[in-house]
């Protein structure tokens, strides 16, 4: 199951179309849905998770919590609205573009996929593409 939750203003106005989407990816990537709750918040909301949880004393776009077993996915993912707003106008893309992203890079960190090398972030950065020229 796929929930989206929100601690701001923002609301996504395609959940059904996202929830497929972000479905489609887990089973490409061969693995199962357990629960994955997407919570959408601003900068002070999601600095203070970083701070308690990770002692990273720093803005970001997303935190993730990775409860999953095996393939068997299972997490909460926090992003920031407005650091994801920031970025688009920095790399010069759409707010939704970068959105999907962002939700999509979660995901693939639950199936696996490691980003703190430059070959494991190229790698990412190309299942990013991949997916985000499924939802259209």
């Amino acid at each position: 199951m796929i929930s989206f939750n929100y601690e701001n203003d923002f609301k996504l106005n395609n959940e059904p179309e996202i929830s497929k989407w972000i479905s489609d990816v887990i089973i490409s990537e061969g693995c199962t849905i357990d629960e994955i709750n997407y919570v959408f918040c601003d900068d002070d909301y999601l600095h203070k998770l970083n701070v308690e949880f990770l002692n990273h004393d720093t803005l970001t776009d997303i935190i993730s919590f990775d409860y999953s077993v095996g393939k068997n996915i299972q997490g909460d993912i926090f992003i920031s609205t407005e650091r994801v707003e920031d970025n688009a106008k920095d790399f010069n893309v759409k707010f939704f573009e970068e959105l999907y992203r962002v939700i999509v890079h979660g995901v693939l960190h639950y199936c696996g996929y490691k980003d703190k090398t430059e070959h494991d972030a190229k790698l990412m950065r190309e299942k990013e593409n991949h997916y985000l020229n499924q939802i259209g």
